[in-house]
């Protein structure tokens, strides 16, 4: 069975717009949630978002290659050229060899909802161009990153919720330990748009914690009231051990197991033990036990139930060890379709720089996760081996362990 290895990565996120902007917010603790208006005019109970910055294409990719990009494709776009350039894939090598592509990515609302504008305003579809279809796609991503940067490999969508990211590094990882593939560019994206989110917003699963954005968000904390959304894009380049020592790369980290569930229950409801089976299959594919992780990034999003029943699993499996646990989503919100990729980014950035990350507003730890290791603070410490999780709404549950190289 052959080994994967990552040897790129690139992130937009709300704190920050490349590795090094990350990086320090990171270490710092640094929230990137802000207090939207125009979401609160347009009727959410929660105008509470991570901020974004949209990036400018406009000198870098034609306008014949932009027209079809949706808002998260410009994000991933965004990631995925830091990510080649930290591989040291540049587009002779990207024309001379088969590469694939497989990201995260669940809706495309934005682009849909101004097809049906324009449509009951001029009731003509021949003024909608060209673009829109690429951009409402389910495949967006895909579509045009596959072609912007010539891929020809495995070049498919994964669309399980706020699982997607996750998922898709491990069926990438599994496409190259078979042979199939030497290279795969992988990640997740997620549209930030005031569009997105308000059917979420429905659900009453969002944080009233208006008067203190950065403060919202507090996974594990007794006084949690719900999550804050948020998005952006994280891509990274997976790739045959041998044949990246072959072409001179360095190595970041390498996926070592790769775990998966599906709850089987109610469509919004969490489990501990599908969450469970999720983390004892990655550790049984990584062929490690429980104490051989240095440090877990928990799906923790701050909602009351869903954190609860994490607790109970990561109790069952680290309670007794020494292992460090923080989300990472108290500063990020939660990326949704994205968060298992750029999670997975923002702990091989702890594993390069000897620290773990701290889960920031944790004032009173709930009972639930008592007995957890959880980081309150940025702890300095050498981090080997990372398990992050990744679960979403229909059940479907995630875990991947990498490790430093």
């Amino acid at each position: 069975m052959r080994r994967v290895v990552v040897t790129g990565m690139g992130i937009w996120s709300c704190i920050g717009k490349n590795q090094s902007e990350v990086c320090a917010s990171l270490r710092a603790g640094r929230s990137g949630i802000g207090y939207d208006p125009v979401r609160k005019e347009y009727g959410y109970h929660c105008p509470l978002t991570g901020i974004v910055e949209t990036p400018d294409l406009k000198p870098l990719l034609p306008r014949r290659m932009r027209v079809g990009m949706s808002q998260e494709a410009m994000y991933a776009y965004m990631a995925s050229r830091e990510a080649f350039e930290q591989a040291q894939i540049d587009e002779q090598y990207l024309l001379n060899n088969e590469v694939g592509i497989l990201f995260g990515n669940d809706t495309t609302t934005m682009p849909t909802i101004e097809i049906h504008e324009k449509m009951l305003a001029y009731h003509d579809s021949a003024l909608l161009g060209s673009g829109y279809i690429f951009q409402a796609m389910n495949s967006t991503v895909n579509m045009n990153l596959s072609s912007i940067f010539h891929l020809r490999g495995i070049n498919f969508s994964v669309s399980a919720a706020c699982a997607s990211g996750s998922h898709a590094i491990g069926l990438a990882s599994m496409f190259i330990r078979q042979g199939l593939q030497d290279m795969v560019l992988v990640g997740g994206a997620q549209e930030v748009n005031y569009y997105v989110m308000s059917a979420f917003d429905a659900l009453g699963a969002f944080s009233s914690r208006l008067a203190e954005p950065t403060k919202a968000s507090r996974p594990f904390d007794a006084d949690r009231d719900g999550l804050v959304p948020s998005g952006g894009a994280a891509a990274l380049v997976l790739e045959d051990y041998d044949h990246a020592i072959a072409r001179g790369a360095t190595i970041l980290a390498e996926v070592c197991g790769y775990g998966f569930s599906s709850n089987g229950g109610g469509i919004s409801q969490p489990s501990s033990e599908g969450s469970f089976i999720a983390m004892r299959r990655a550790l049984e594919d990584a062929r490690m036990r429980a104490a051989d992780i240095d440090y877990v990034n928990a799906h923790a999003t701050s909602t009351k139930q869903g954190d609860e029943e994490e607790a109970k699993a990561l109790t069952r499996l680290f309670g007794n060890s020494r292992t460090w646990i923080s989300s990472t989503k108290s500063m990020t919100g939660h990326e949704c379709w994205m968060a298992g990729a750029s999670e997975a980014v923002y702990s091989i950035l702890m594993m390069q720089n000897d620290f773990v990350a701290p889960n920031i507003n944790l004032e009173h730890i709930d009972l639930c996760a008592a007995s957890l290791r959880l980081a309150k603070q940025t702890i300095e410490t050498p981090v080997r081996t990372v398990l992050s999780n990744s679960f979403g709404f229909g059940g479907t549950n995630s875990a991947i362990i990498l490790q430093r190289s």
